[in-house]
């Protein structure tokens, strides 16, 4: 969706009564933009190294 269907949705009113609210937030603090960064940069958290292959038994022989 386009900005411009955005605000043919939801009209000028309703537009300017979000940018005023999103104006009147306060900043976030520090602590918040860290973790913010972290989950923004790796949303799944910290990949598992990989694990030594293990081998294989070796198959029993037919008799």
């Amino acid at each position: 969706m386009t900005r411009e269907q955005r605000h043919a949705i939801l009209g000028p009113r309703i537009v300017a009564h979000i940018h005023k609210t999103v104006d009147a937030a306060p900043d976030p603090s520090p602590e918040l933009v860290t973790e913010l960064r972290r989950i923004m940069t790796n949303p799944a958290g910290n990949i598992p190294a990989p694990r030594p292959a293990v081998a294989a038994e070796p198959a029993a022989e037919a008799a």
